[in-house]
C-alpha cells in the first residue's frame, strides 16, 4: 500500500473518529439504561440520540455520525445471519414454516395497501409492514438501507423503529395473557409469540416467562421470521428497481452487500462448524453495531420533525400489529 493511501486512510479515520465514538458512548448509555430499567435498548438509543442531535450539525462529529448510521448499520445487519441455521427451521416441521411465510407476505401486502389508502407512499407501507412482520427495528433498518433514497426516508425509519420498539414492549406483557386466554398449548403459545412479537429480545422474554418449551419454540419461530429478511429485501429492491422510485436515477443493487453477508453467515452457521463462543461473540457484535448505528440515526434527526408525523402512521402500525395477531391466531386455529 502506498504512503499516499495510508495518509488518506489516516485522515479519513481522524475525520470519522469523533462521530463514531460519540455514537458508541450513546449506545453504551442506552445499554446501561435498558439493562437496569427493562425497556428496549433500541428505544433508549433512539431517544438518547435525538437528545444529542446538536452534535450532528456541521462540526467535528457530523461525518462520523453519518458513517456510523450507514456503514455500521449494514455490518450489524449482515452479522444477524449468524443467528440462523437450517436445522433450527427443520426441527419444527413444515407447518410453522408455512405459517411464517404466510404471515410475513400477508402483513407486508396489507401494509402496502393500507399505506396507500391512508395517503402514504407504498415504500412507507413496505417499511412498517416489514418491521412488523419480520424482526422489528432490525428489519426496519435493513429495509431502509435497501430502499432508494427519499427526502422523508430517515424520518419514516426513525418513526418505524420507535413504533415497533414501543409495541414490542407492550406485546411482551400482553401476548402471554392472550395465549393463556385462548388456552394454547406450550408449543402453540411459542409459535404465537414467535410469530407476532416484533423484536427478538421481547420474544425471548415473553416465551420463557411462560415455560422453557414455549421459550424454545418462540425463539426458533422468531429466527425463522428473521430468515425472511433476505427474500423480503430482494423483493423490495426488485420492486423499487422496476418502479424507478429514486428521483436521482440511482437504484439500489439487486442484492445489497449486507444481504449477501447475511446469507453467507447463515450458510456458514448451518454447517455446525462454528463454536458456540464464536456465535455468541458475533451475535453480541451484531447487537452492538445496531445499537451504535441507531444512536447515530437518532442524532441525525430533529424531534420537531417526528412531532409533525400525525396520527395516521400510528394507526397504520397499530393496525398492522392487530392484523398480525389475528392472522396468526386464525392460522393456529386451522391447524398450522
Amino acid at each position: 500500500m502506498s504512503s499516499i493511501a495510508l495518509v488518506n486512510i489516516h485522515t479519513r479515520a481522524l475525520e470519522l473518529a469523533p462521530g463514531f465514538f460519540v455514537s458508541v458512548i450513546v449506545a453504551t448509555a442506552a445499554t446501561f439504561l435498558s439493562e437496569h430499567y427493562g425497556a428496549p435498548v433500541m428505544l433508549f438509543a433512539l431517544l438518547l440520540g435525538i437528545a444529542m442531535n446538536f452534535l450532528a450539525a456541521d462540526g467535528k462529529c457530523k461525518a462520523g455520525i453519518e458513517f456510523t448510521a450507514r456503514a455500521v448499520l449494514r455490518l450489524g445487519i449482515a452479522l444477524l445471519g449468524m443467528r440462523i441455521t437450517l436445522e433450527q427451521i427443520a426441527t419444527l416441521g413444515w407447518k410453522p414454516v408455512a405459517l411464517v411465510v404466510i404471515v410475513v407476505v400477508a402483513t407486508i401486502a396489507v401494509s402496502v395497501v393500507a399505506a396507500k389508502v391512508l395517503g402514504f407512499k407504498r415504500i412507507f407501507g413496505m417499511l412498517t409492514g416489514g418491521a412488523t412482520a419480520i424482526c422489528g427495528a432490525s428489519a426496519a433498518l435493513a429495509l431502509a438501507a435497501a430502499l432508494p433514497n427519499h427526502p422523508q426516508k430517515e424520518r419514516a425509519t426513525l418513526f418505524t423503529v420507535i413504533g415497533v420498539s414501543a409495541l414490542s414492549t407492550v406485546a411482551m406483557i400482553l401476548y402471554p395473557m392472550i395465549a393463556n386466554w385462548f388456552a394454547l398449548s406450550p408449543q402453540e403459545a411459542g409459535v404465537f409469540l414467535g410469530a407476532t412479537i416484533h423484536d427478538v429480545a421481547q420474544v425471548v422474554g415473553a416465551g420463557y416467562s411462560m415455560s422453557t418449551e414455549t421459550g424454545d419454540t418462540a425463539t426458533v419461530v422468531k429466527l425463522m421470521r428473521v430468515a425472511m429478511l433476505l427474500p423480503v429485501i430482494l423483493c423490495a429492491t426488485l420492486i423499487t428497481r422496476l418502479q424507478g422510485a429514486d428521483p436521482t436515477g440511482k437504484r439500489p443493487p439487486l442484492l445489497p452487500m449486507f444481504a449477501v453477508g447475511f446469507l453467507v453467515l447463515a450458510c456458514i452457521n448451518s454447517t455446525g462448524w462454528i463454536a458456540p463462543a464464536v456465535q455468541g461473540f458475533v451475535n453480541e457484535l451484531s447487537r452492538w453495531c445496531l445499537v451504535i448505528s441507531i444512536s447515530a440515526l437518532g442524532m441525525k434527526t430533529q424531534l420537531r420533525e417526528l412531532a409533525t408525523i400525525g396520527i395516521k402512521p400510528i394507526l397504520l402500525m397499530v393496525g398492522e400489529t392487530v392484523f398480525l395477531v389475528g392472522l396468526v391466531l386464525l392460522l393456529l386455529h386451522w391447524g398450522f
